[in-house]
């Protein structure tokens, strides 16, 4: 049986791109398309309107992350067994999402991201000198406090099976871009196994991009996840952001429990 496959789509002034990027969907691997606006002031909703997606409104710009928080949420209810999360920005190749859903399909992977650093120059492709960098250094500094070997962290193309989603307290997530790192720290938090496929590099001057400035806020606050993370692993903090379900309980027999957890009313005869 075919998993279910949602494609969510986190938007905000994406009236330009919106439309091309929905009609390279490749839908037959799509069971459902959502769109969530996150206060666009162009015409992203109008546009929505006319092609075949479920829209949810939010009542005012609430920012990047919890655009995603409602993404997963309103996907889950949908009843997805993956999601992919697609920007509207048109800066991912969206005919590549069967190659970022296989993975999971197999079971190889639980998390998967498409990684623009894997192949080729994405210098050449169009990233700027100074993102590619603090990218390449964050990356190298996340593979070694995740215990990982990945070439990049830092993409908004990425495939989540269901369990994922359900499992790691992505609601107390941040509300901006820095939520994209949280998720991946909480994923590994949860031993859950994370993928990559190579995607190609898109710049261009209709897709979002962060400026200098705003990168480099981005940057300082995934050190700050990074070092509260660690703190929760090395138990000299404990954070309820990284505690997933899976963390909470255990199945256990008969044989484990034993004679000592006799039922409390046998004590009182």
């Amino acid at each position: 049986m075919n998993p279910k496959v949602v494609v969510v789509m986190p938007a905000y002034n994406a009236g330009r791109t919106l439309r091309m990027t929905y009609e390279e969907l490749p839908k037959d691997h799509v069971h459902h398309v959502i769109l969530v606006d996150d206060g666009s002031t162009d015409a992203t909703l109008e546009i929505a309107s006319k092609l075949n997606l479920e829209v949810f409104v939010h009542t005012r710009n609430y920012g990047y992350g919890a655009n995603q928080k409602t993404c997963y949420a309103e996907a889950l209810k949908a009843g997805a067994d993956i999601v992919v999360m697609v920007h509207p920005d048109y800066q991912y190749d969206p005919t590549l999402l069967p190659e970022i859903i296989e993975p999971i399909r197999r079971g190889d992977a639980d998390l998967v991201l498409g990684s623009r650093l894997k192949e080729g120059s994405a210098i050449k492709q169009g990233m700027p000198w100074w993102k590619y960098i603090s990218n390449r250094f964050l990356t190298r500094l996340e593979n070694w406090v995740f215990g990982l070997d990945h070439s990049e962290f830092h993409t908004g193309y990425r495939a989540f099976r269901r369990e994922v989603l359900e499992t790691v307290n992505f609601g107390m997530n941040s509300d901006g871009f820095v939520f994209d790192q949280e998720i991946i720290a909480q994923a590994v938090g949860a031993q859950f196994r994370i993928g990559e496929i190579a995607v190609p590099v898109r710049y261009f001057s209709e897709a979002s991009s962060a400026s200098f400035y705003d990168s480099t806020v981005y940057g300082l606050k995934i050190l700050v996840v990074l070092s509260r993370y660690l703190a929760h692993k090395w138990g000299l903090v404990k954070f309820k952001q990284f505690e997933s379900l899976r963390a909470r309980y255990r199945r256990v027999s008969g044989e484990d429990i034993g004679p000592a957890s006799a039922p409390a009313a046998d004590a009182h005869r």
